[in-house]
C-alpha cells in the first residue's frame, strides 16, 4: 500500500483538535468546581479521611448556599442513617420527596432511600407503603427484596411469597427454599390452630415447591399423627433420612413415640441406632440414651453412650458418659465424677452450640431461620463437635 502524502497533514491537524477538545473539557470542570459551594469540598475531603461529624457540619453549609442541590440531600441523608439520626434523615429525605422539580429517577432515589430510613428506623409500614411505590419503578427489583424482609419482619408469610415469586430469581434453588419455608409457616399456625387440612395443603405446597423440604416432612408427620394415623406419621418422619439425615435428630425423639403408640417399641430402638451408628450426633445420640434409659435402666444407657464414644470420640460425647456414668456410681464415686463432669460441662458449654453456615452466629437452640443474617436452614443441626478426643 502506497504512503499518500497528505496523511502527513492529518496527524497534526487530528492532534491539535484532542488539545482543544481537552482544554474545553478541562475549563468546564473548573468552572463547575468554582460554582460549587466551597462547604461541599470541605465536606467531601472530611468524608474521604472518616469524620463523618464534621462531613455533615460542611454539607449542611453547602444546603444553605444552595438548597437546590438535590445530591447534597441524599448525602446527608445517607449520612444521618448511618449515624443512627433516622429523625433528621427521614426529614431530608422527605423533603426531597415532597420537591416538584425532581426526574422521575431522582424521585424514585429518593423514596428508596426513605424507604430504608422507615425500615431502619422500625416503621414497617411506612417503609411497605414507600416500597409498593417504587414495585412499578426502576427501582421494581430493589423494592421487592425490601418488602421481602419487611414481610418476613411482619410474619406476613402469604404477602411474602407472592413477593418472593415476583422476584427475577424466583426459580433459584435459595429462592425455592425461602418459598417453601413461608409455606411451612402458614402450616405450622394453622396445625396450631387445629386447621389440620389446611396445614396439610401448605405442607404439601412446600414439597411441591422443594422436594427436599425436611421441616415440610416434620410438620406432615405431626399433621399426620394429629389426625390420628400414627403409621403415616411415623412414615413421613422416616423420609427424613433418604432427604438429608443431618436432621434425623430433629425427628428421633417423634420415630420413637410414634413406634411406642403402634407397641413397637424394639423395632423403634433398632432403627435409632442403626441411625445412630451411621449418621452420628450429640443429639441423636442423646434422644436414644433417653429411650434406652427408660426402656433398659441404667446400665444400657452406659453401655450405649460408652460405644458410641469409642466410635467417635469428642468432648461432648465425654460430657454425655459422665452423665450416664452418675446413674449407676456408689455413692463415694458420686462426689469425683461430679466434680470431673462439673470441669467437663463448663467446657462443653461452650462448644456445644448450633453454628450458621452463612455468618457463623452461634446459638443454643435449633433455628430454621438465621436469627443474625436471616438465611433459611442455614443452621445444620449439629453441635460445634470439632473438640475430639482423638490422638
Amino acid at each position: 500500500m502506497e504512503f499518500e502524502l497528505w496523511w502527513l497533514l492529518a496527524f497534526p491537524i487530528f492532534f491539535a483538535l484532542g488539545w482543544v477538545a481537552a482544554r474545553v473539557d478541562i475549563k468546564h470542570l473548573v468552572k463547575e468546581s468554582r460554582a460549587l459551594p466551597r462547604s461541599y469540598l470541605t465536606g467531601l475531603n472530611f468524608l474521604l479521611n472518616e469524620q463523618p461529624d464534621k462531613a455533615i457540619d460542611s454539607f449542611l453549609e453547602a444546603v444553605k448556599v444552595d438548597p437546590q442541590t438535590v445530591e447534597l440531600h441524599f448525602a446527608l441523608g445517607s449520612l444521618f442513617r448511618r449515624r443512627g439520626e433516622l429523625d433528621r434523615a427521614i426529614r431530608m429525605h422527605q423533603t426531597l420527596v415532597d420537591r416538584d422539580d425532581l426526574t422521575s429517577e431522582q424521585r424514585a432515589t429518593a423514596l428508596s432511600e426513605l424507604g430504608q430510613d422507615f425500615l431502619k428506623a422500625g416503621l414497617l409500614d411506612r417503609a411497605e407503603a414507600v416500597f409498593v411505590k417504587l414495585r412499578d419503578t426502576g427501582m421494581r427489583e430493589f423494592a421487592l427484596k425490601q418488602l421481602l424482609e419487611i414481610y418476613q419482619q411482619e410474619k406476613d408469610w402469604a404477602k411474602a411469597i407472592e413477593v418472593a415469586r415476583a422476584l427475577p430469581n424466583a426459580d433459584s434453588a435459595l429462592m425455592l427454599k425461602e418459598i417453601s419455608n413461608f409455606h411451612c409457616e402458614l402450616g405450622a399456625n394453622e396445625l396450631a390452630r387445629g386447621q389440620l387440612e389446611a396445614a396439610a395443603t401448605q405442607l404439601q405446597r412446600a414439597l411441591d415447591v422443594n422436594r427436599q423440604s425436611v421441616r415440610a416432612n416434620m410438620l406432615l408427620g405431626d399433621v399426620r399423627l394429629a389426625r390420628g394415623d400414627v403409621a403415616g406419621a411415623v412414615e413421613a418422619w422416616q423420609r427424613v433420612e433418604q432427604q438429608n439425615p443431618v436432621y434425623l435428630a430433629l425427628v428421633a425423639e417423634r420415630i420413637m413415640d410414634g413406634f411406642s403408640r403402634l407397641d413397637r417399641q424394639k423395632d423403634g430402638m433398632q432403627l435409632l441406632h442403626s441411625y445412630l451408628e451411621r449418621y452420628p450426633s450429640l443429639d441423636l445420640l442423646d434422644a436414644v440414651f433417653q429411650w434406652e434409659l427408660e426402656r433398659d435402666g441404667p446400665d444400657a444407657a452406659y453401655k450405649l453412650v460408652r460405644e458410641e464414644l469409642r466410635r467417635n470420640p469428642t468432648i461432648l460425647g465425654l460430657d454425655k458418659l459422665l452423665e450416664a456414668a452418675l446413674l449407676n456410681a456408689a455413692p463415694e464415686q458420686r462426689q469425683d465424677i461430679e466434680l470431673v463432669k462439673g470441669l467437663i460441662h463448663g467446657h462443653t458449654r461452650r462448644v456445644a452450640r448450633y453454628c450458621c453456615d452463612a455468618c457463623g452466629f452461634k446459638a443454643r437452640q435449633f433455628y430454621w431461620r438465621c436469627p443474625a443474617c436471616g438465611g433459611w436452614e442455614t443452621y445444620p443441626p449439629r453441635r460445634s463437635e470439632e473438640f475430639d478426643l482423638t490422638p
